[in-house]
């Protein structure tokens, strides 16, 4: 998960390849606390074979270690509070909430710990990692997108990228569903997560 700022002037485009090990990734090096005022942990989910319904987590926290000079040795880790999801409606806020689905009482926290990174060229990368849910942990692959590197106003260094990854549901034990009239049933075993996070530099 190595990250490098961008290049604007086309005289110091370098191709792909060499992008991965140039000397401006040494730059961002260093660790990361993810800013949660600042990002965005999400998930959609189909509803009635129609419709998607799109949540995220309220209360979350995280560090991030960039190594510029060798991007395969960045890491990753995530810990989400499961009482925080929030997909706009508190009566199915309530039953995600409950035994029939993340169990919150005996399973408080999500976990996400990497153990691989890959830069693919460009702004691209991958991480793998263990994504543990209701007390399973099974390994998921989140491809990446770099934003961008900056100091803010008040002097913090940053940076952002933009994350997706499929997983299903089943896979964790979350199983709970109920079959539709027309076919099909209530809620899709395919989740979609998306990431929109914004990390600052420890000092």
């Amino acid at each position: 998960m190595g990250i490098f700022n961008r290049k604007d002037n086309a005289e110091t485009t370098a191709p792909a390849a060499a992008a991965a090990v140039s000397p401006d990734l040494a730059a961002l090096t260093g660790e990361y606390t993810i800013d949660p005022a600042h990002s965005t942990i999400g998930f959609v989910a189909r509803h009635a074979m129609v419709t998607n319904v799109k949540g995220k987590f309220l209360d979350f926290s995280g560090a991030l270690h960039l190594d510029g000079s060798d991007p395969s040795a960045s890491t990753a880790s995530l810990d989400i509070k499961m009482e925080s999801i929030d997909t706009g409606s508190a009566d199915r806020d309530g039953h995600l909430k409950s035994a029939d689905f993340f169990k919150i009482e005996e399973f408080p926290t999500m976990t996400f710990r990497s153990t691989k990174a890959e830069a693919l060229g460009g702004d691209d990368y991958r991480i793998t990692g263990d994504l543990e849910i209701l007390g399973t942990t099974r390994p998921i692959t989140i491809d990446l997108e770099f934003n961008g590197a900056a100091k803010d106003p008040f002097g913090n260094e940053r940076v952002g990228f933009e994350g997706k990854a499929e997983i299903l549901r089943s896979e964790w034990g979350l199983t709970w569903n109920a079959a539709l009239e027309t076919g099909g049933v209530l809620v899709s075993d395919k989740i979609k997560l998306n990431f929109d996070i914004s990390a600052i530099r420890n000092a």
